[in-house]
């Protein structure tokens, strides 16, 4: 296919719009079902290329889950422990242990439920039934993988009222080494970013700690990878082989690093106990239960959760109280998290908000004139700083 027009670009008032290949090429993607619009292919193409590399870096599938062009998470596919897979609502569905894609699926979905619904799924193998499985029933524009069994594509095809949006990425595809875009008129080039991120890119440990397991450096290189391809600036924690908490788009970077780390601690909090166990009615829906869940961890000092008795909407009786101190006594108990930042820290405050949310291992380019304050802060509380020397802005 040399041309895919679309019914309309960013807004529905920017008409004509089109893809096609600078040169006359064949476009490098088949659509297998549904029209998918201008930003669906701005979060299809950034979220494939985001999986991509995580799966070659890693030698792990990965999945993503996209909302207006940056990630809202990316994980590896990894068995999810009992209590996680009640947090992401997936511990119903059968087979889910035996399919590592459908996990990574699983994991990424259930960081940030919020953020993720109504997704773009990027998958970097062939989506399997169990994978489909989950999407079917989760609230998505749309999904972007090498391939399709006839039993995933067939579930597929069924959702949305046979409107969902699938696309078939010919994953040996290699773009130009140049890109353009234009703003106002003007055409700006420039090379691709084509800079490979690994397990070297971590070897300048810049700390008296230095050390960096193999499970941590793993971490790092996905939280790099995911802000190759998250709009800046830009900062994400990392856990169990997940990003758990994006801070994308801020002018600020310690707005960034607080937004990420708000968002790594609710991942951790919607595993508590007192979360799992809340008496939902049987009738509420997924997102109801998101939503709830955000209220009751955003509840009052003394943890009460709605006044006048609406907690009866929601739950079969009230909720066990979950105090903020009670939580934050919880989040002092989690260590071994890794954070990435597209850019340097320019001050240590950065640093104090991610040790609050578990952080050990850091990673950033280095380059500010406050790196030394940056260091002294991370040996004073044991943390592990890598300075990779490579900026990862993405705009």
């Amino acid at each position: 296919m040399k041309e895919l027009e679309l019914k309309y670009g960013m807004n529905p008032n920017q008409k004509p719009a089109r893809l096609f290949m600078d040169g006359g090429g064949d476009l490098p993607f088949t659509v297998r079902n549904g029209r998918p619009g201008y930003i669906n292919f701005l979060d299809a193409l950034n979220s494939w290329q985001l999986v991509q590399e995580a799966a070659e870096a890693t030698g792990q599938v990965c999945a993503a889950s996209f909302k207006h062009v940056s990630p809202t998470s990316a994980a590896l596919g990894r068995v999810l422990p009992p209590a996680l897979k009640r947090a992401c609502f997936v511990d119903d569905i059968e087979g889910l242990d035996d399919s590592p894609l459908a996990c990574a699926y699983a994991r990424a979905r259930g960081t940030d439920r919020m953020s993720s619904f109504g997704d773009w799924v990027a998958l970097s193998a062939v989506c399997d039934e169990t994978t489909a499985r989950i999407l079917r029933r989760e609230v998505s524009d749309g999904v972007i993988a090498p391939g399709y069994t006839p039993e995933a594509l067939a579930i597929l095809r069924e959702k949305r009222k046979g409107g969902y949006n699938i696309i078939e990425i010919d994953p040996g595809y290699v773009p130009a080494r140049r890109e353009r875009k234009m703003v106002y008129g003007v055409t700006f080039e420039q090379g691709r970013n084509d800079f490979r991120i690994d397990r070297a890119l971590l070897s300048n440990v810049v700390t008296e700690n230095k050390a960096l397991p193999e499970e941590a450096a793993l971490e790092l290189m996905l939280s790099l990878i995911t802000l190759k391809y998250t709009q800046s600036n830009s900062v994400c924690y990392a856990y169990d082989g997940q990003i758990i908490g994006v801070g994308a788009g801020q002018q600020s970077r310690i707005h960034c690093t607080r937004l990420a780390g708000n968002k790594a601690d609710l991942w951790h909090l919607r595993q508590h106990e007192r979360v799992l166990d809340l008496p939902f009615r049987p009738e509420l829906g997924r997102a109801e239960r998101d939503n709830c869940i955000d209220v009751y961890l955003s509840a009052d000092e003394s943890g009460d959760v709605l006044d006048d008795g609406k907690w009866q909407q929601f739950f079969t009786r009230r909720p066990e109280p979950f105090s903020r101190d009670a939580q934050l006594a919880y989040l002092r108990t989690i260590s071994g998290g890794a954070l990435g930042s597209d850019a340097f820290f320019p001050f240590p405050d950065n640093i104090e908000r991610a040790r609050r949310s578990g952080v050990t291992y850091i990673a950033e380019p280095g380059g500010s004139i406050r790196d030394d304050a940056v260091i002294d802060c991370c040996n004073r509380y044991g943390m592990v700083l890598c300075f990779t020397g490579m900026r990862l802005f993405h705009h």
